[in-house]
This record gives structure tokens, sequence and C-alpha cells, in this order.
């Protein structure tokens, strides 16, 4: 096979642990390119499979890096599609779909985000597919699953938060129910689809069997829910919301200070005890009333005893001599806007903030990559393809198609 362009490499960085594995991307918006991106940051060659005519349309969401020309290039798009080589594909075609069973019979990985049914009408399926690969790992991502009376529903991140019962959870017990504040149900659904990618990946290197990767984002939201289930299955307890409080642990939520707000999360007898020093009543850790976790766990006691004192010990402080005055000794956190956190020193020293400078566009920081390997370390400074930019190369080098072939398929359309 002919070597296979990066898409922008590290100079002198060690290969990813990945690096060999190559995967097909049919995803589009954030959980299916966010699983690719992970594994094309940890040195998969990812291919972006885009269909000519209409292409991801997260290129369309905002904000933008603009050329002077006028021309511009969705940073949405390019953070969670780094890394990546682009072909444009029509797989409704019946040319499309050939090329596609012959990319894929050279790949480890498929990673899609159709609702279930797609790719099998188009046969294109996973049973389809491993006529042409049988140890290919087919990964599906999707809002309710492969299975189930829900399967065939069309599904967003606000689909998997009110269907996986976060939704009900989050927000203040006198409103309405509010959903978290970023698209936690694509983020889930990604995780787990990168998980359960690599494990079938291992699988399939040892036996040469792939196999269907199902992730759900309703499961993967109801995963996400802490104490609820057994709550309710064990007390019958239905979780709703409570604003920055734990349903059981205190003090475990947000403070007012000088200048805005912190966690606090001492509600151990070590931490609390070490808390009352820190703020210079030491005593108060022997209160009968207030001197054992379980005491504290009391919503009567705490809302009459525990957080007052907290509110008194740090309503005069600023966040940072709060910080400073819990250094490591008690978990207390500074709440944080995003512009803080983009130039936190910690972050910084973590690489957890990364810039790559795009031609014709400019400079883009974007976030890193937060898996930390210390000898095939993550690469996230990779570039996202535009639409179809390594389809001639994808399809001479997977493919394996000749100079006349995708003269052929370009004046047809179908790349």
């Amino acid at each position: 096979m002919t070597a296979l362009p990066e898409s922008a490499p590290d100079e002198g960085a060690p290969r990813g642990p990945l690096a060999g594995v190559v995967v097909l991307d049919i995803t589009r918006v954030v959980a299916g390119p966010f699983c690719s991106m992970i594994l094309a940051d940890l040195g998969a060659t990812v291919v972006k499979v885009e269909r000519p005519s209409e292409p991801d349309y997260a290129r369309d969401f905002p904000p933008f890096l603009e050329a002077s020309d006028g021309e511009r290039f969705s940073a949405f798009f390019a953070q969670y599609n780094r890394n990546k080589l682009g072909l444009t594909l029509d797989l409704a075609a019946p040319e499309g779909k050939d090329v596609l069973k012959r990319l894929a019979a050279r790949a480890d990985v498929l990673v899609e985000n159709f609702r279930p049914g797609t790719m099998d009408r188009l046969g294109l399926g996973h049973a389809e597919l491993r006529k042409a690969n049988p140890r290919l790992v087919y990964t599906a991502i999707s809002g309710f699953g492969q299975t189930g009376p829900y399967r065939r529903r069309p599904a967003f991140d606000n689909s998997a938060q009110a269907a996986g019962g976060l939704w009900s959870m989050n927000g203040y017990p006198d409103r309405p129910p509010a959903r978290v504040g970023t698209i936690i149900g694509d983020l889930a659904a990604t995780m787990y689809a990168v998980i359960g990618t690599l494990a079938a990946l291992r699988h399939a290197e040892h036996t040469g069997e792939g196999q269907l990767v199902d992730v759900a984002q309703q499961d993967s939201v109801l995963s996400l829910t802490e104490n609820a289930v057994v709550s309710y299955t064990v007390d019958g307890k239905t979780a709703g919301p409570l604003g920055n409080a734990h349903p059981f642990v205190r003090p475990y939520e947000l403070y007012p200070c000088k200048d805005g707000y912190v966690f606090f999360g001492g509600y151990t007898d070590k931490f609390w005890r070490l808390t009352c020093a820190l703020f210079g009543e030491p005593g108060l850790a022997d209160d009968p009333e207030t001197d054992t976790m379980a005491k504290r766990f009391d919503p009567d006691v705490y809302e009459r005893r525990v957080r007052p004192l907290l509110h008194r010990w740090m309503a005069d402080r600023t966040r940072a001599e709060l910080e400073e005055l819990a250094g490591d000794t008690i978990p207390l956190t500074a709440i944080k806007d995003i512009g803080e956190v983009v130039s936190d020193p910690h972050i910084k020293e973590r690489d957890m903030i990364v810039d790559v400078e795009y031609p014709d566009f400019g400079r883009l920081e974007m976030f890193g990559q937060p898996i930390h390997l210390d000898v095939t370390p993550a690469r996230p400074r990779g570039l996202a393809p535009r639409a179809g930019e390594h389809t001639d190369v994808l399809l001479r080098g997977l493919a394996g198609l000749s100079d006349d072939e995708i003269t052929a398929l370009r004046a047809s359309g179908v790349v």
C-alpha cells in the first residue's frame, strides 16, 4: 500500500501508540468526529469521508477563522477534526459504495453516527462490510442504539440528556430542570465509543475477528447519573434538581466569596479538622453537633450550622486568597470562567491549550489532548482537512485506484 500523508506531524515526535491503525470516519458534528479525533491524536491514520455535495455541516458552525479573501474555516470543525485526512465520496452512488468497500477492506476501524439502519439501506452496514474485511471494527454511535424500540428515533445531545435522566436532575429545586451546560450526551458517547473501539481493536489484533461496537447517547448519559439509579431501585427516591448541592455529601458545593465563587469539598473528618484550623477556629472540629461526617451530612445540621460557618469564613476573602490559604491542604478551587482557564499556568504546563497555524487563515488555539502518555505521547497539533483535500492520494494509496479511475469518479461527481 502506498504511504499515506500525515496531516500535520510534529517534527521529531515519536509515532503514536495507534500508528499503523487506519480509521474510516463517516461521521459528522461532534460525537463521531471527536471519537475519531482522539484516535488520530494517538497516532491512527484517520480518513474523514464526506459527501461531495453535502460535507459535514459542522463546517458552518462558528466561530470562524477568516482568510484575507473572505474565505472562512470553522474553528469548531477544526477542533474536532484535527489530524485527519479528507476524502469526498458519494455513498449513494454504486461507484461510491464500491470504493468504500475497497477502503474498508484495508481499514482497521470504521466509525459512523448515522441513525440505525441508514448504512444498512446503503448496503454498507456492519454485516456487509465484514464480508470485505472480517477483522473490521465497526463503531456505530447513535441516539438510542442499534437495538430496542427507540432505535430509529432521531436524536441530538439534548435528546440524550432528556431520555437518559440527566436533564431532570439538573438545575434548582424551585425552577424547571436545566440542561447540562455542554453537549454531555455527545461527549459521553464519544468517550465510550473510544473505549469500545480500542477494546474491539485489541480483540481483532489477537484473533482476526472484528465486531460491532454499539454506543448509544441515552445509555451513555444514564451511566453518568451517579447514585440516581440505585437510590431509586433501593429506596424509591427519584432524583431531582439540587442546584449546586450534592445528593448527600456535605459540605460539597459552591460558596460565595469577595470576588466570585469557590468550590469547597472538605466533607471528610480529616479535611473538616484541617479546614477549621486553617480558618483559625480549630476548636470547632470538636463541636459535638458537627464533629463527624455523618452529622455534617444531615441536611438540618448542615443548613443551620455548617453552611453559615463557611459563608462567614469565605465572604471577606477573594478567590485567590482562599486558594492560597487552602494550598495543597484542603479541596478548595476557584470557579473560573473559560478565559481564566485558557490562561491558567497549570493548563499551560499540561499542554491543554494548543495552537496551530492554518495556512491562509492564521493561528488557532484549541483544547489539547487529556490523555498523557510518557513514551508515545499524543499529537494534538494537527490540522483539520478541507473537504476532500486528500481524495486523490487516498484513492490511490488506500483504495488502490488508478488515475483513470479517479478521473472517472470525479467526472461523475462521486468524489
